[in-house]
């Protein structure tokens, strides 16, 4: 009795998943076959499209140095024109692949700019005294990139523009901002010598 009871148990639980497995495949087989195509395209797309990493360098990989000239300065600020100049120096040569040479004819690049404006900006004043509390620097460039070997501007006129704030009340001064907002414009023009996607 207990072998023919075992017997039909196992008979019950064998058509049971036989029905139910017979289900799934018959009902939802549609469904089962958009998603693994979607997953293969999905894990096709990360291998190979955009959506994957790549050890690729971003920067242009047809140059291997720059010759950076001091940028011009038009306005009557001076000795702003030196610390961008030094802080874009410093950048290309931690950020980029490329080296810095002092010599245009031994480079297979060179950078020029010129500083077009610097503005000073009140940010916040007392309002009982009305004198100014915290002020703002802001320098504006135009920069140009130029491949010696093609004779093709990389960057072209580029208008960038970066700024830093300061106040008297923590001890700092226009020369204080002037540095910061050299060092944030130096990182913006590294950032455009990136190569376009």
């Amino acid at each position: 009795m207990k072998k023919l009871n075992l017997r039909c148990h196992l008979g019950w639980a064998l058509a049971h998943r036989t029905k139910r497995f017979t289900f799934l495949k018959a009902g939802h087989a549609p469904f089962y076959a958009v998603l693994c195509s979607c997953a293969l395209c999905l894990g096709l797309y990360g291998c190979a499209g955009m959506a994957g990493y790549s050890n690729e360098s971003l920067f242009p990989d047809d140059v291997s140095s720059v010759c950076l000239e001091m940028f011009d300065n038009q306005t009557f600020r001076r000795g702003v024109e030196y610390e961008l100049s030094d802080a874009l120096a410093k950048r290309i040569e931690v950020d980029t692949p490329y080296k810095i040479v002092s010599d245009s004819d031994r480079a297979d690049s060179v950078i020029s700019g010129q500083i077009v404006s610097i503005g000073e900006l009140a940010l916040s004043a007392d309002r009982d005294l009305g004198t100014v509390l915290e002020k703002e620097v802001e320098l504006r460039a135009v920069v140009n990139w130029k491949n010696l070997k093609t004779g093709q501007l990389m960057i072209d006129n580029l208008k960038v523009s970066a700024s830093a704030s300061y106040s008297k009340y923590q001890q700092q001064d226009f020369k204080y901002a002037s540095t910061l907002a050299a060092n944030n414009l130096a990182r913006k023009i590294v950032e455009q010598m990136e190569r376009k996607w």
